[in-house]
């Protein structure tokens, strides 16, 4: 990173909770909103993934993203009024699916033409941008922000991620890849959607706008894993290691290690046995190797895991229930990138 970062607010829309501070009650109290979709398994089966309750379940694929990404950017906006004038310009970095049955690159073309145009009326010139991609685009996309705030210091910079496996091609795919949970397939997991937000600021900018501290960013790091899930030998940790090791660099260990863990584990052996040789090989990083996994409550949402776990952390500092001041989020996408963000209590700054 190339100076300090502050998330000023967040936003988040979820199976369990409609906005950041309902989804991340939900998720500390154990909410889980598993339920029966309107799509037939091979077994004749309605399957039961974690869908918006809001959304018409017949819309798929691109046509849920553009309706969660315009709430959670609606919120984010709301929470910036009084501070930030709704006139003003802002970046705004998406977070999509990679491609996959279901999901093509034209459909990421579309989402991002549709966001630029549905927020474009509303008075403020929004550039907006696609930054990440996968599970980690999320991160990734916050380390774009991170730069772009301190080269462009008067102006903020909204993450958004977002992802959505409803869609009859992409359950095709996941189960013809016995990656669905369902019986018969050990490790697989249950489908989700959401998105998230952050709005990160300067610390200049955040104190001449009056906006809260919400965390800081303290480190972000990135990598890629060339030991996919395809690999014969599985995945021995080092491209997450090397993320986890840059994004915590600042860090005086072991008297400053990681107090939670936020990580996008979602029921597949690959993604667990990765954890297990990060944690061998950063020993001194961890407070505890015990990990927060909210896919149990709102099923693997994809490209929105960084920024709703970001929401997740935030929130535990704005309640004050967290259990210390360093929060690390970790996400990895089926393409080899592999994300790692340090967030930190401010009222520990």
């Amino acid at each position: 990173m190339r100076g300090p970062v502050d998330v000023v607010a967040v936003g988040a829309r979820t199976p369990v909770g409609l906005t950041a501070e309902s989804a991340a009650a939900a998720v500390r109290a154990g909410v889980s909103r598993y339920a029966e979709f309107p799509f037939v398994d091979a077994r004749g089966e309605p399957v039961v993934v974690a869908a918006d309750p809001r959304l018409d379940p017949t819309l798929e694929g691109r046509r849920r993203l553009v309706p969660m990404i315009l709430s959670v950017v609606g919120e984010v906006r709301e929470k910036l009024a009084r501070g930030y004038a709704r006139d003003r310009g802002f970046r705004l970095l998406l977070a999509l699916p990679e491609a996959r049955p279901g999901f093509t690159e034209r459909d990421a073309a579309w989402v991002v033409d549709h966001i630029r145009d549905a927020v474009q009326p509303d008075g403020a010139e929004a550039r907006v941008e696609l930054a990440g991609r996968g599970h980690a685009g999320a991160i990734r996309a916050i380390q774009k922000a991170a730069e772009h705030c301190a080269e462009f210091s008067s102006e903020l910079a909204v993450v958004v991620g977002a992802d959505s496996y409803m869609h009859g091609d992409t359950f095709a795919w996941l189960e013809g890849h016995r990656r669905f949970a369902q019986p018969g397939v050990r490790g697989g997991f249950a489908p989700g959607e959401g998105a998230g937000a952050l709005a990160l600021a300067g610390p200049a900018l955040r104190e001449r706008l009056l906006l809260p501290r919400l965390a800081s960013v303290r480190g972000v790091g990135v990598a890629l894993e060339m030991q996919l899930r395809d690999s014969d030998v599985g995945s021995f940790g080092v491209g997450m290691t090397q993320a986890v090791e840059a994004a915590i660099a600042g860090l005086d260990l072991p008297r400053e290690a990681v107090d939670v863990l936020y990580a996008d584990i979602n029921g597949e052996r690959y993604r667990s046995e990765e954890w297990g040789f990060v944690a061998l090989r950063t020993p001194l990083a961890w407070k505890s190797y015990v990990y927060e996994a909210p896919g149990d409550c709102w099923g693997d949402v994809g490209a929105a895991f960084g920024a709703l776990a970001a929401v997740l952390a935030v929130q535990s500092y704005a309640r004050r229930y967290q259990r210390g001041p360093r929060s690390l989020v970790i996400a990895g996408s089926d393409g080899g990138l592999r994300a790692a963000m340090l967030l930190q209590d401010p009222q520990l700054a």
